[in-house]
């Protein structure tokens, strides 16, 4: 009961604020106009056939709008007693089917520029969103889901989309047609006109009224649906994950919370939406009503004819008949205003920092770390005051418990994040002076976490180098011990992979594969063999031995078997070095590595 209580509070409160804000308020704040203006420039892109649009819009009005002249002209021929003139009466039917065709072409003109037009403005939202994803920092993409911004890029901009082929569809003919509607009805009769506008402020209430119920739900509404998404795209992508662990029922009742929330929210404004036709259409009956009554009184006095009523009574529904559409549109136009707000705070997070035009000539592989400081939250400290000193050839493994900073040190070392102090500099080049891809370049990277986009083994094998020949390839591959299973598959290189195709250790094998091919001056191996059986990882450790002679290395490791030859061996603690030394050394030494090593060992041997 308190719960329900609770809902319904914030149901009114929500409703108090959304009557604050209607549409015409919401467009005097300063980040709706911010929005409008930002789509009034990507339609301006296309102002060509935004007037063709509104021109065909005009000239389908006019041409609709003329035809109840001629209806009347022809009831009048037909009313007059005992001289009815067919021929007249055929004449002006004639000329309705022709305004009627003409005006129907224009109308298919026009809905076909709109579409062209809608389609390219969110195509350009679009293509710019997803650009923009490539430049945005780590940072980022490590607090936000991806559920969302997929939500943002495909399901708002859809929305959007809607909104704008409605509002370019609906809101330029419907100005169109009460402009037009008025001038014809002036010439008709000037007191009937003047009691349609004296009533048209009726529809301005209701519209208003909608309207200030409506942004906030279908702002909340997208906000609830991209949390929706996230969590449908995590459950989906982790599907094994969830049925591993029994988190079935969880995971639905998690979705069932989301969606009852979506529900009510989309409820609650699909309610006001769709209470737009029923008022503006009480609206119209009363103005209706007005017209005709007014215009049999007029009738009686002598100074209007039945035809010219009935023209009026035409035109007093058709200049209703847009108030409906508009109320509509504007409806619809703050669900695409909210859609479109979320897409342009997506495209207006900061890049990351602006990319040096350094470039690394031959790299050499000297590394340095000089009093260097990082941590992802800023209230906890991760790595402080680091130093090291790596000489061309070495091979550095880094080894410490989880979360000690191992992985962000490579994370720093290839700039996926920087550091808040301090510098690290490559063959004497402070990394932030070189280009980003200059500097990865120069790194060939292997990880626990492995990827494999949907496409050809080739395609998946030549990501760092695209034109590698057939006799590269497969040299990498068999280096890689790879080769075995591609010769396997129904197409050999030209099979198509996709996440499931393969299985784990085979996506890492074609991981490793990657970096044979390019043979990088420097290397990053982050548990690289983690997922591969014990045979294949004795012949691949053989291969990387034999791959990284010459070659600056950075190793890390859980199985410390396998950083026995490594040049210097770092020990990291909360993020700081706290033994330093080669395997022997620190054997001896009988510290925090010696602990870790005998612990390991020990574990073998009871095995």
């Amino acid at each position: 009961m308190n719960k329900q209580q609770d809902k319904n509070r914030k149901n009114k409160d929500g409703n108090r604020e959304g009557g604050a804000k209607s549409f015409v308020k919401s467009l005097k704040s300063e980040k709706n106009r911010a929005v409008l203006a930002r789509l009034a420039k990507l339609i301006v892109r296309y102002r060509g056939l935004l007037i063709l649009s509104i021109a065909l819009a005009a000239i389908s009005v006019v041409l609709q709008l003329y035809v109840p002249i001629l209806f009347g002209d022809a009831i009048d021929e037909l009313i007059a007693k005992n001289a009815v003139d067919f021929n007249r009466v055929w004449f002006y039917l004639k000329r309705v089917l022709v305004l009627a065709a003409a005006s129907a072409l224009s109308l298919w003109a026009m809905s076909l520029i709109n579409n062209k037009m809608t389609f390219k403005i969110v195509q350009d939202v679009r293509s710019n969103a997803i650009e923009h994803i490539q430049k945005l920092p780590l940072s980022y993409l490590d607090k936000h889901s991806t559920g969302d911004m997929v939500s943002r890029v495909i399901a708002d901009a859809g929305i959007l989309s809607d909104g704008l082929l409605l509002g370019f569809t609906q809101l330029f003919s419907g100005i169109v047609t009460i402009i037009v509607t008025l001038i014809f009805m002036l010439s008709k009769n000037v007191w009937i006109t003047l009691i349609v506008i004296l009533l048209t402020p009726l529809s301005f209430v209701a519209a208003r009224f909608i309207a200030s119920r409506s942004y906030n739900m279908f702002k909340k509404q997208s906000e609830i649906r991209g949390r929706q998404t996230a969590l449908i795209d995590e459950m989906i992508g982790n599907q094994k994950v969830v049925k591993a662990f029994g988190y079935s029922k969880k995971a639905s009742a998690r979705f069932e919370k989301i969606n009852d929330e979506l529900n009510a929210c989309g409820r609650r404004a699909v309610f006001y939406s769709s209470i737009t036709n029923p008022s503006t259409r009480f609206v119209n009956s009363v103005i209706y009503a007005g017209v005709a009554l007014t215009g049999a009184l007029i009738i009686v006095s002598g100074g209007l004819s039945v035809g010219g009523l009935s023209v009026l009574l035409s035109y007093a529904n058709q200049y209703m008949k847009p108030f409906n559409e508009i109320s509509s549109v504007i409806t619809e136009m703050q669900n695409a205003l909210a859609c479109a707000a979320r897409i342009f705070e997506l495209i207006d997070e900061p890049e990351e920092s602006a990319d040096a035009q350094g470039t690394l000539d031959a790299v050499e592989g000297r590394v340095d770390i000089d009093d260097v400081s990082f941590s992802y939250d800023k209230s906890k400290s991760l790595i402080e005051h680091f130093e090291l000193n790596v000489e061309p050839g070495m091979r550095i493994a880094i080894v410490g418990p989880t979360g000690c900073g191992k992985t962000t040190l490579i994370n720093l070392l290839m700039r996926f994040y920087d550091a808040d102090s301090g510098s690290i500099s490559i063959d004497g080049h402070d990394i932030t002076s070189l280009s980003r891809h200059a500097l990865r370049s120069a790194y060939g990277m292997v990880l626990q976490d492995t990827w494999i986009k949907r496409g050809t083994v080739r395609e998946n094998i030549c990501f760092g180098k695209p034109d590698a020949t057939e006799e590269e390839i497969i040299r990498a591959a068999k280096e890689a011990h790879s080769y075995e299973f591609i010769e396997k598959l129904p197409q050999g290189l030209d099979s198509m992979l996709n996440e499931d195709s393969i299985s784990q250790g085979q996506k890492q094998l074609l991981c490793i594969t990657r970096v044979m091919l390019c043979l990088p001056p420097m290397l990053i191996l982050d548990e690289a063999t983690s997922s591969i059986d014990t045979r294949t990882e004795v012949q691949i450790q053989q291969t990387f031995d034999k791959l990284m002679q010459g070659r600056t290395s950075f190793v890390v490791a859980h199985r410390l078997s396998t950083i026995r030859t490594a040049s210097l061996i770092l020990v990291m603690k909360d993020g700081k070095i706290i033994e330093q030394g080669k395997h022997d050394e620190l054997l001896q030494k009988g510290g925090f590595y010696a602990r870790l090593y005998n612990s390991q060992f020990q574990g073998v041997e009871q095995g």
